[in-house]
């Protein structure tokens, strides 16, 4: 295959480029900066995706599968200009140039339900910026594969981890449970929804090369287990109890509505939302339609995250 990668020096991208080397396609990415090391078999491609639509459309040109994997996810100023303009500049580079674009979207277009089994037909309701620039982006998609037949798929991830994340919110729980500082909120009944970034590559190549049932389908791919369960994974690998106290909730927000001024008060309402939350993402359509299994279990995947902090954290 000859594959082009937008968003390949990022977590995903990095694994998605070392599959497919691994299979010997030919690997292209879009790249701001100098060649990635880490990429070494992979072709480099100097632009970004507001570069101009001749650039692009060089990088894009004969390709078998495009996965747009970019994404702006930290600075809201620079949003809409990567995350929705960069798509739409992509997309018109892309016309005539590729065979299937698949899309790396996220669970984060469904907002922020509390207490719901959330799948593809579930309403798209973003809140924050982020959410609103990658759904604005999966609609572009949804519109090209419309009015241009372009043959695309998109894939909706939860929260992706593995031991090289950039991401240290799992680190800190990890940490937290191994001193013994850490406490349950509310009623029991959360749920943990994450996913391995193996099995995310997985559902990607499976999205770039089966056979689809329409074109522009969505697909949630995600793994799940109750809060409690989630912690005593942890605990195990680490070869400690799981802690046992429990808050109640309206105790916890009031603590946080107080330190919200505080620098770096560790209790926020962002977190108690995500200790509290019993939504659970179903992937039942990737896997009926797609074949998609799970290889790497929560309870695998979180274990070995687990060991790699302690192995790395003296």
């Amino acid at each position: 295959m000859i594959v082009a990668v937008t968003g390949g020096t990022g977590f995903i991208g990095r694994h998605l480029i070392a599959r497919h080397l691994a299979q010997g396609d030919e690997v292209r990415y879009l790249t701001r900066g100098n060649p990635s090391p880490a990429l070494d078999g992979a072709v480099p491609f100097k632009g970004d995706l507001n570069a101009g639509t001749p650039t692009l459309r060089n990088f894009l040109k004969g390709a078998d599968v495009l996965y747009h994997c970019a994404a702006e996810l930290r600075d809201e100023t620079l949003m809409q200009a990567t995350n929705v303009e960069g798509t739409v500049n992509l997309l018109a580079a892309a016309r005539g140039e590729i065979k299937r674009w698949v899309q790396l979207s996220s669970t984060g277009v469904y907002g922020n339900p509390r207490h719901q089994v959330i799948t593809e037909d579930s309403a798209i309701a973003p809140v924050n910026a982020y959410e609103r620039s990658k759904a604005a982006a999966d609609a572009l998609l949804a519109q090209a594969a419309v009015e241009h037949d372009l043959e695309c798929v998109l894939l909706r991830p939860s929260n992706v981890y593995g031991i090289d994340m950039p991401n240290p919110s799992l680190f800190q729980l990890i940490r937290m449970i191994d001193k013994g500082w850490f406490f349950f909120i509310g009623k029991r009944g959360a749920v943990a929804n994450y996913i391995h970034v193996e099995n995310v590559i997985d559902a990607l190549m499976l999205c770039a090369k089966a056979d689809l049932p329409d074109n522009g389908q969505a697909y949630i791919v995600s793994d799940h287990c109750l809060l409690e369960e989630f912690v005593e994974i942890i605990a195990e690998a680490l070869h400690k109890k799981p802690g046992q106290i429990r808050l109640p909730e309206a105790w916890a927000r009031g603590m946080a509505g107080m330190g919200s001024k505080l620098a770096r008060f560790p209790l926020t309402a962002s977190r108690i939302d995500a200790m509290t939350n019993a939504t659970v993402y179903k992937s039942d359509k990737i896997i009926s339609e797609l074949g998609f299994r799970h290889a790497v279990s929560i309870r695998e995947g979180i274990a070995e995250l687990a060991r790699h902090w302690q192995t790395h954290a003296q």
